[in-house]
């Protein structure tokens, strides 16, 4: 049994990544650090029935993702604003250069992902559905296993992996999309493309 003396100690150190995630979420910085205060005293408060020498960090992320189910997700003050700390949100996306070593098996379109600046990657992300955000987020730019962001999730490791390999799909194409409309690649099809096309008449 974990004590409540030595939260601070033990738990603090992780609260920069906190905030990115729940930056994140709610795509503001005062909701975000509400989510994060919030998580801290839950966190707290239960920190008891927490299982000393199991993963910390994934214990805040699972109280984190479930604050913000239940308390933020249907009450976003303003969720088109988006302010987003620089400094911090370029080193993350520069893992989320992971992206790429990510997907085991490199395609032409894979190598898109060396073209793109920081704000373009993030925007795709940004640009996902909630449940595939998440996903992507924890797996990509936190570096948690299947295993953890399904306990994080509350979710089977098969929806995880389902969830992820739709989001960095999605991802994908929303990189591609923009590569092309800003000419940094020419549209190629599926492989037919490729074959010459005989025209008659």
């Amino acid at each position: 049994m974990a004590d409540q003396a030595t939260f601070t100690d033990v738990a603090m150190e992780f609260m920069p990544g906190l905030y990115s995630a729940a930056l994140r979420m709610t795509r503001n910085p005062a909701d975000a650090e509400d989510l994060v205060q919030e998580t801290y005293l839950k966190a707290y408060r239960s920190f008891g029935s927490f299982t000393e020498g199991t993963n910390l960090r994934a214990w805040l992320y699972r109280i984190l993702t479930n604050t913000y189910i239940n308390s933020y997700r249907s009450r976003q003050r303003r969720p088109d604003e988006r302010q987003l700390d620089d400094v911090e949100d370029l080193y993350l996306y520069r893992r989320i250069g992971a992206v790429e070593e990510a997907m085991a098996a490199r395609s032409a379109e894979d190598e898109l992902m060396d073209l793109f600046t920081d704000d373009q990657v993030k925007a795709a992300l940004d640009s996902l559905p909630d449940q595939f955000r998440m996903a992507v987020y924890l797996a990509d730019v936190e570096g948690f296993s299947y295993k953890e962001i399904a306990d994080i999730l509350d979710i089977p490791i098969g929806t995880v992996m389902s969830r992820l390999h739709r989001g960095r799909k999605a991802m994908q194409k929303e990189l591609y999309k923009y590569a092309i409309e800003h000419g940094l690649v020419e549209p190629v099809d599926d492989g037919t493309a490729r074959e010459p096309q005989h025209t008659h008449g």
